[in-house]
């Protein structure tokens, strides 16, 4: 059962509020110069600022009534390709021109990098649509209608995910600098691609997850989960090795269906009547702005992170901070995004609107 259009409201402010958290991120690193060793708030919002923002584009990618026919597929694949490519290589080459006067020498440096200078999101959510709309459009020539076809592709992606985590296991070399899976940033794909299939069940059986998330277990188990994964991972260490994955990547589901729950429940105070639901809207809107023009104005303040590093074991501070100026940053990026957005060439080719 696909979610009501009235509902959507609820999911641009999550992905306004993941799109803080993504920006307070790199405020801490970029910025501030935080290492994840003495930092309380970094090594816990890694855990799901990621992958709730693939999660919620597998959830929006599903589409129950659309018609999927080659052309179709060819004219989406194109859409996502403009959108999504065009502006990051715009915005990749105005960075390296900022911080890189010889930036020819660094051009194919960056490039053979997964991270791309941070813009390795826009280039991994493009393949991740990719190989799902290929997969939907195969999918929607099957005569009868499974949860087959789905779980499968899951399972997949978790497969592909776990080489990344257990090379012994799977015999998986490490990709050199000169390999394809750093050239286009794949690797990240196999890294995060789970978590948009995992979104994209989500919707497809949404009222069954429902009930699943109103059961009065559900939420207090998922608690404890979470916080049992949590303390083995930043406190105990009881797994070694290639085991050490397990509970990461079981509080990484955990704390994303967490918070999408959590705004699910309080969705009413996420509506454009409230200001926190106006304002969280507004941001999720302008994902992409936001994303490509951030690295550009991130703050150097490497005396707060030397102020967090030494007083460190403090979350509230830690976080506080990084919100703080991450705020401001998303505040000036709409800012010139709405300046840039005058011109039509801009606004199509630079951040994918028509209107």
């Amino acid at each position: 059962m696909e979610l009501k259009q009235t509902r959507l409201e609820w999911l641009d402010a999550l992905r306004g509020f993941t799109m803080i958290l993504v920006v307070a991120y790199h405020v801490s690193t970029n910025g501030f110069g935080e290492i994840e060793k003495s930092s309380m708030a970094l090594p816990f919002l890694v855990l799901f600022r990621m992958p709730l923002f693939f999660f919620i584009s597998g959830f929006l990618a599903y589409k129950s009534d659309f018609n999927w026919t080659g052309s179709r597929l060819g004219m989406m694949v194109w859409k996502k390709f403009r959108i999504q490519v065009i502006p990051t290589l715009v915005f990749l080459l105005i960075s390296l021109i900022m911080y890189h006067p010889k930036f020819w020498n660094h051009f194919d440096q960056y490039l053979a990098t997964p991270y791309k200078m941070g813009y390795w999101f826009t280039l991994v959510l493009l393949q991740m649509f990719i190989i799902y709309y290929v997969f939907a459009f195969f999918e929607s020539k099957t005569k009868r209608q499974s949860w087959i076809p789905i779980t499968v592709l899951w399972v997949v992606a978790l497969v592909a995910y776990a080489v990344l985590y257990m090379p012994s296991w799977f015999r998986f070399p490490k990709p050199t600098e000169e390999s394809w899976l750093n050239y286009t940033s794949f690797i990240q794909t196999m890294r995060y691609f789970h978590f948009f299939v995992f979104g994209n069940i989500v919707h497809r059986y949404w009222r069954e997850w429902q009930r699943l998330f109103d059961s009065k277990w559900f939420f207090p188990v998922l608690i404890f989960i979470v916080v049992f994964c949590c303390s083995d991972i930043f406190k105990w260490h009881t797994l070694k090795f290639q085991w050490t994955n397990l509970p990461r990547t079981t509080a990484m589901y955990g704390l994303m269906l967490i918070v999408f729950i959590a705004f699910r429940y309080y969705q009413e105070q996420f509506t454009k009547v409230h200001v926190v639901g106006r304002c969280l809207q507004f941001i999720g809107v302008r994902t992409l702005d936001i994303y490509l023009l951030h690295f550009l104005f991130l703050p150097n303040l490497k005396m707060v992170g030397d102020f967090i590093n030494v007083n460190k074991r403090n979350f509230v501070i830690d976080i506080s901070e990084s919100v703080a100026v991450a705020i401001l940053v998303i505040a000036f990026c709409c800012l010139v995004s709405s300046v840039l957005r005058i011109s039509p060439l801009f606004k199509k080719y630079l951040f994918g609107r028509k209107n």
